[in-house]
């Protein structure tokens, strides 16, 4: 039966290792991609609520990487590092992210971007190297939160973008 079920596509063979969060975001697909872009905008919005972000360095391009630092509201540092495996502007991003270049749990997200009417759905998949891994980031981490309130932000963010170019 598990063969079957793989077959349809039901449930992938990563399920046990991912955490998938999506949202509609009230802006065109091209500005909400661009917010992945350039660091000017990431730094405006990236993490969850409280945090806030300063850039090491940053490339995107496939290949390129993005050192960062995130900083807790409780003054807790977090040290992080993405590279940008694939990058197919505006639908999708692949990338790599962990602590540091040589961090043995780093993960691979896809971020997928689909219009919606005129607004974007934004679709984060997040596959870890374990189960275990996966559960650590949710509990320990609050992960599925984390990411919420991460394109929360950035709906807010973009939303303001397109509102100040309307009234511009």
């Amino acid at each position: 039966m598990a063969g079957a079920r793989q077959e349809t596509g039901a449930e992938p063979a990563t399920a046990d290792r991912e955490i998938v969060i999506s949202r509609v975001i009230d802006a065109p697909r091209e500005l909400v991609f661009e917010a992945f872009t350039e660091v000017r905008h990431l730094s405006r919005w990236w993490g969850p609520d409280g945090f806030t972000t300063t850039t090491r360095s940053f490339e995107f391009r496939e290949g390129g990487e993005w050192d960062f630092v995130l900083h807790g509201p409780d003054g807790t540092d977090y040290s992080e590092w993405i590279r940008w495996l694939r990058i197919a502007p505006p639908e999708r991003i692949a990338l790599l992210h962990g602590e540091s270049r040589d961090d043995p749990n780093a993960f691979e997200s896809v971020l997928t971007f689909a219009p919606d009417g005129a607004a974007t759905r934004i679709v984060m998949r997040t596959v870890f190297p374990s189960k275990e891994l996966r559960d650590q980031a949710v509990e320990k981490y609050h992960a599925i939160e984390g990411g919420r309130q991460t394109l929360s932000n950035l709906a807010a963010y973009v939303t303001e973008i397109v509102r100040k170019e309307a009234e511009g």
